[in-house]
């Protein structure tokens, strides 16, 4: 197999798709914050394509790593060896695919081991955008929609000289603009929030304001936060996956990626220092996102949660595995038709029963095989932004909930750390404290639902809600998910 650099590109088997365009010609316009493998299949996928236009090369990423741990500084490695090239395969449900290299990222920090320098490279006046995927409790925002300055993490990042969170990058990188009279940079977060835009301008504006009011003021008058929608099914990478893309491509890519044959990206109207020409290459732009979100978040994501909490439990490892079950498609059918679709307000010319039908059909893709794992990990953040809206309208409407109080059930159920079958797996909780997290382990089944995790839910005024979680989880722990869930008769 052909290893992957830049002096190999031209050596790659001929089925392997390369940029169409010269790196050597092109420079950073877009600092990326968190390049994770949704990053890497998803906004660097777009912005290769419109590197390949006239007059777009200025608008190459350089990717900013934040992470101070052993998987990072790995991949900072292979991105120098490799020149930032890695290969995307993407699979159809029919099982054709494409392998293409993807060229966008050209420069790679790793914040971690020099964070003056990740500071300077944001402070370019090159850059004007930055971007960011950092997770859905990655923003330090409550569910009242304030910024913790109160948290350890912030706490702590605003007493360093050099600031070491997305905030304090960020925000020392825009002070040094301003002292220089650069002028601002776009901040844009890619994450799965409800208004990701807004609560990206809470949570930096408010870190920003507590380390320099005159700065936090300029910030806030001065640089845009576009909202955006991005959806793309990116499961994790592991070692079998890394030899069995490599000899799918004939390519040796120490880190390959692979995806569903769709992807969309919808974005705000709203950049203060320009942005490149993306509309030519798939991706909507709009003065409101709201209405794609409100289907995005609410009907593929909060799915894929309430498939992934009770599968994983079942023992099922990937979500084509999960979708053989026919209890488990029942209620995703279900619930996308009778309790997620009647609370939303759909853009126009999108047909919620057809995007339903189309989530399904891509959860079924047998060449993706997503990781339950994966998708239920920080459930603590996801389900206050996938199911809160859902839940609300369902107990405000007196409607039907026992397919919400089966879902919490099973996520209280998932905190345990084991199957039915007693197979233990390592959870992945970081917005969940300790001491939240003991309230799901306690002999008392309703004490879990006191985490902040369902703040806002205004469940005191639903009693019976918490009864039916409360008797659910008994008879998950009694009969099984399966048959508890054919006993809801819904």
């Amino acid at each position: 197999m052909t290893p992957l650099s830049n002096a190999t590109l031209k050596q790659l088997p001929p089925q392997v798709l390369t940029p169409a365009y010269d790196r050597q010609k092109t420079t950073p316009g877009i600092a990326h914050l968190a390049v994770g493998n949704f990053h890497r299949a998803h906004q660097a996928l777009y912005v290769d394509r419109v590197l390949a236009r006239d007059g777009q090369q200025d608008w190459a990423i350089v990717g900013i790593g934040l992470r101070d741990n052993e998987r990072e500084t790995r991949r900072a490695a292979i991105m120098a060896e490799q020149d930032g090239l890695y290969t995307l395969t993407e699979f159809a449900t029919d099982g054709e695919h494409t392998t293409r290299v993807l060229g966008a990222i050209t420069e790679y920090v790793q914040a971690a081991k020099d964070r003056k320098a990740a500071i300077k490279r944001l402070a370019d006046p090159a850059i004007k955008i930055v971007s960011l995927t950092i997770t859905e409790g990655g923003y330090y925002v409550d569910a009242n929609g304030q910024f913790l300055l109160n948290d350890p993490a912030i706490a702590e990042d605003l007493k360093r000289d050099v600031p070491e969170t997305a905030f304090g990058l960020v925000t020392e990188a825009l002070r040094l603009r301003r002292e220089r009279g650069v002028g601002p940079f776009t901040v844009m977060t890619c994450d799965n929030l409800r208004d990701n835009g807004t609560v990206a301008r809470t949570a930096f504006c408010t870190y920003a304001t507590a380390r320099d009011a005159e700065l936090g003021a300029w910030i806030k008058e001065n640089v845009t936060f576009p909202s955006t929608m991005v959806d793309r099914i990116t499961p994790s990478v592991s070692a079998d996956d890394v030899a069995r893309l490599d000899k799918l491509s004939g390519v040796a890519d120490k880190m390959p990626l692979f995806a569903e044959d769709f992807t969309q990206w919808v974005v705000e109207e709203s950049f203060c220092a320009g942005r490149p020409e993306l509309e030519a290459v798939g991706v909507q732009f709009t003065s409101d996102v709201a209405p794609y979100e409100q289907v995005k978040l609410r009907m593929l994501n909060a799915s894929h949660s309430m498939l992934a909490l009770p599968g994983l439990l079942m023992d099922y490892d990937t979500v084509p595995d999960a979708m053989a079950d026919t209890a488990l498609t029942t209620l995703l059918e279900q619930f996308l038709a009778e309790d997620a679709s009647p609370f939303i307000t759909p853009p126009d010319g999108v047909s919620l029963q057809d995007y339903a039908h189309q989530v399904l059909h891509r959860f079924r893709n047998p060449a993706v095989g997503d990781q339950l794992l994966r998708i239920a990990s920080d459930s603590a953040s996801k389900l206050p932004v996938f199911w809160t809206d859902t839940v609300k309208g369902i107990l405000h409407a007196g409607k039907d909930h026992r397919r919400l109080a089966f879902g919490v059930a099973c996520f209280l159920e998932y905190l345990r750390g084991e199957t039915e079958s007693h197979t233990q797996y390592k959870l992945s909780e970081p917005g969940l404290p300790a001491t939240a997290k003991a309230l799901a382990l306690e002999d008392d089944l309703a004490a879990g639902l006191q985490m902040p995790v369902f703040s806002g839910w205004d469940l005191a005024n639903y009693p019976d809600f918490a009864e039916d979680v409360v008797a659910l989880r008994k008879d998950i722990r009694d009969q099984g998910v399966r048959k508890t869930l054919t006993n809801l008769a819904l």
